[in-house]
């Protein structure tokens, strides 16, 4: 049965410190370390086929914190878009077959926030008022002072899933993806077929994985949040 598994990255270091991320390519807090262990923990004995992520630094080690605790994956490689077909010229011998491939796409990467980025959230609110920052925030086409809506992020996020994604889909696999809070939202969107009224308020939190099962047809049978449990 083909699965899609989302996770979010674990809270970032700007996230911590209230700030407008985007495409800077920050580290994750420690805490934001301990969510995506968590995560793995909560994907011990799942069996990945195949691997997807930012070219963000976030969401790339949210994936090998999720690896580290994983059964099944021993050895991977990584496969950048644009060294893509270099690395495929060969024919995979019966070693490469047991690596998990992780590919790595900016078409992945969180919204673009153009010039809020590298911003304290509470300043830019004191700057332009409450109204016209939730605009930018949470709109569906209303970008931000040269950056990207939603609408926009979803324009370079799914022609990369239905070219690479579905595919692997269509064939049986669990596919991981890891990458960020618009990005995953764009997907969220398509796979659940939502309204831009219901994606903008629909909160993805770090560090939890959403599954996504399909028929073998590729239309959605069950969704499920997998949450730790409480202490």
């Amino acid at each position: 049965m083909p699965r899609l598994i989302l996770v979010r990255h674990g809270q970032s270091i700007w996230n911590l410190q209230n700030r407008f991320t985007g495409w800077v390519d920050v580290s994750l807090s420690r805490q934001g370390i301990t969510e995506a262990e968590q995560a793995g923990e909560l994907l011990t004995h799942e069996h990945f086929d195949v691997a997807f992520t930012s070219a963000l630094q976030r969401a790339q080690d949210t994936l090998y914190e999720i690896l580290k605790k994983n059964s099944n994956c021993h050895q991977y490689v990584r496969v950048h878009e644009q060294s893509q077909k270099w690395y495929e010229h060969f024919a995979a011998t019966e070693g490469d077959l047991s690596e998990l491939k992780i590919f790595i796409s900016e078409k992945l990467n969180e919204r673009y926030y153009g010039d809020l980025q590298g911003l304290n959230k509470d300043s830019v609110i004191q700057k332009y008022g409450l109204e016209q920052v939730l605009q930018w925030r949470r709109s569906y086409s209303i970008p931000p002072p040269n950056g990207e809506s939603l609408e926009m992020t979803a324009k370079r996020v799914l022609p990369y899933y239905r070219q690479h994604i579905i595919p692997r889909l269509g064939a049986g696999a669990t596919v991981l993806v890891t990458a960020h809070g618009n990005s995953l939202r764009a997907l969220v969107m398509y796979i659940e077929s939502l309204s831009a009224e219901a994606i903008v308020q629909k909160e993805i939190p770090t560090g939890i994985p959403l599954i996504y099962k399909f028929t073998n047809e590729l239309q959605l049978q069950e969704y499920s949040m997998i949450k730790p449990e409480a202490p």
